[in-house]
């Protein structure tokens, strides 16, 4: 038979170990969790960010040579022979000006075929020292076999393709220097004429890779489709051969986001994301640097823990008091603190053995609903932080109005709607930041998106890159719809500088109807767009609007298509 003292120590000592070790593991678990959250949040930002940075980068370098190309096709038409040298003068002309206002140009270039003329070679500029571009003499193609892409890649793959691609590092011809290049290819009448193109300095890239930096040992990389690294900062690729340079881990060749996977022993959490010239960039970081300040909170979670259990036992080993009552509530509020009830409560305060368990059981509640409150404190800040992040990779820093990933994010709540979508932009714009400087070009840009939310509200309004901007707005009638327009008109006329009017105009383009199925927005986006070049051709300072017409759009679509296959 068991006395009063073992029947009432046994099941209070299991309760209070019960419940400590629940709350442990469970603030172990919660913390584990938030930080996995966490530290994969801060890392696809941190991805996100390099990749927005590489990606405008090699974007304007590729809008660079698609205008120099588009002057340079449409200056081919009715030219002869006779005339290809004057071509190439003013092909020259276009570009020199065009490269002046692209950052981290190395060389550029019109080479043209042997096939097509012998005597015309075309021309080839570059600025190795920073102090301006030199015309450089042509490298002569007749010595190299152009069917064999493995060779002289800048000239023979756009060829072979027949359209714009991006090379990967290469040691470029004369100069002993390792780029990337990006090239198009230009056709008169289907022939073949020769290759445009831009080479960028490696270690231009390299330095924004390198900028990309989480903990102490965290870094960034890029690798191609394949598992090539293309540049890693502790590896230096450009001393390494194609057969031992070494191979991207497996792990980071899938499609998946977020990546966990050991290399040299070392596990590691990274984020892939893929480049808009086909490249993947990757974030990575050891997870013991992750885990490492949620590791130190477990560790004292645990031993305080343990420190408090040890301190319970003891003072329920006091129990000599057979007092059926005190004993009665204690094991009573055991048992619902084991259910998770921690609003219980002892009321006894005898100086006896119960009285001194009860005061312990209470205080150990206390310390319990202070690491529940600590915890949940630590998670609500969490959360805003989380909200602070997502308003600031979905606004537009300069302009207010949302951004593309905004829309992206945004985009199912425009399903199944009746809604307006508009694309307009500011007229002109090159011709303004040219005349009166980028600051002005920016000053337009702000105005800009806030006469927009003004009008349309900050949650229907988007810039969509550039000068360009987008407003959706979902549940209007036409007429009103219109109205909005005249009003918008109005406002962006009175912009001014300074006290000072200036002669800036807008245009837009506008449709109207019904998204039922999953791509009608796409489709009347790019209607809208339409629209707008529209405006813009039948003299700008305009806005043009009609009803969706899901066939038109999908004409579209396809006739730039077919125009941008054959040049």
């Amino acid at each position: 038979m068991h006395s009063i003292r073992t029947k009432t120590m046994l099941p209070t000592a299991l309760a209070i170990v019960l419940t400590t070790l629940v709350m442990t593991y469970l603030g172990i678990h919660a913390i584990r969790n938030v930080s996995d959250k966490s530290s994969n949040q801060l890392l696809l930002l941190l991805c996100e960010s390099g990749e927005k940075n590489l990606d405008s980068y090699f974007i304007g370098i590729e809008k660079s040579v698609d205008i120099v190309s588009e002057f340079a096709q449409n200056d081919l038409k009715g030219l002869d022979a006779s005339q290809l040298q004057d071509h190439i003068d003013r092909v020259s002309d276009v570009f020199a000006n065009t490269a002046r206002h692209t950052n981290g140009i190395l060389t550029y270039y019109y080479r043209i075929d042997p096939d097509f003329s012998k005597d015309v070679k075309g021309f080839w500029f570059v600025d190795t020292d920073g102090t301006g571009f030199t015309e450089h003499e042509v490298t002569e193609i007749s010595l190299y076999d152009t069917q064999d892409t493995s060779a002289l890649v800048w000239f023979t793959v756009p060829k072979y393709t027949g359209k714009p691609v991006w090379l990967h590092p290469y040691i470029t011809d004369n100069l002993d220097k390792r780029v990337i290049s990006y090239n198009i290819p230009i056709y008169q009448n289907k022939q073949f004429v020769g290759v445009i193109g831009i080479e960028l300095d490696y270690s231009t890239m390299a330095t924004q890779v390198n900028n990309i930096q989480l903990y102490e040992n965290g870094y960034a990389f890029i690798n191609d489709d394949n598992g090539m690294i293309i540049y890693h900062p502790s590896i230096d690729v450009t001393t390494l051969t194609k057969e031992n340079t070494p191979k991207t881990p497996d792990g980071l060749l899938t499609d998946n986001q977020f990546i966990r996977y050991t290399f040299d022993g070392v596990e590691k959490q990274a984020v892939c994301l893929k480049l808009v010239n086909g490249m993947r960039l990757n974030v990575t970081v050891p997870v013991s640097e992750i885990n490492r300040d949620s590791y130190k909170l477990i560790n004292n979670i645990i031993i305080v823990s343990i420190i408090l259990l040890t301190t319970f036992i003891l003072l329920t080993l006091k129990l000599t008091n057979s007092v059926t009552k005190p004993l009665r509530e204690l094991t009573n509020a055991a048992e619902k603190l084991a259910e998770g009830d921690y609003e219980v409560e002892l009321a006894y305060q005898g100086n006896d053995e119960v009285g001194i368990l009860s005061h312990a059981f209470n205080y150990l509640i206390g310390k319990l609903k202070i690491y529940i409150r600590d915890l949940n404190t630590l998670n609500e800040q969490l959360k805003e932080d989380n909200l602070t992040l997502q308003a600031a990779t979905t606004k537009d820093s300069l302009t207010g109005v949302k951004n593309r990933f905004a829309l992206r994010r945004d985009y199912e709540n425009y399903i199944e709607n009746d809604i307006h979508i508009m694309m307009l932009d500011i007229d002109d714009f090159k011709r303004v930041n040219d005349t009166y400087g980028h600051s002005v070009g920016d000053y337009l840009l702000r105005k800009t998106g806030e006469t927009l939310i003004d009008i349309f509200g900050k949650d229907n309004s988007y810039r969509y890159g550039g000068d360009e901007f987008m407003v959706i707005l979902p549940d209007v009638e036409e007429e009103s719809f219109k109205e909005f327009i005249t009003k918008l008109e109005k406002q962006l006329n009175e912009i001014h500088l300074e006290n000072r009017k200036m002669a800036i105009h807008f245009s837009g383009g506008y449709v109207y109807g019904q998204t039922l199925l999953q791509d009608d927005l796409r489709l009347m986006l790019r209607q809208a767009d339409e629209l707008l070049y529209k405006a813009k051709a039948a003299g700008k300072n305009a806005f043009i609007g009609e009803r969706y017409n899901r066939a038109t759009a999908e004409s579209i679509i396809k006739r730039t298509g077919e125009s941008f296959r054959h040049g």
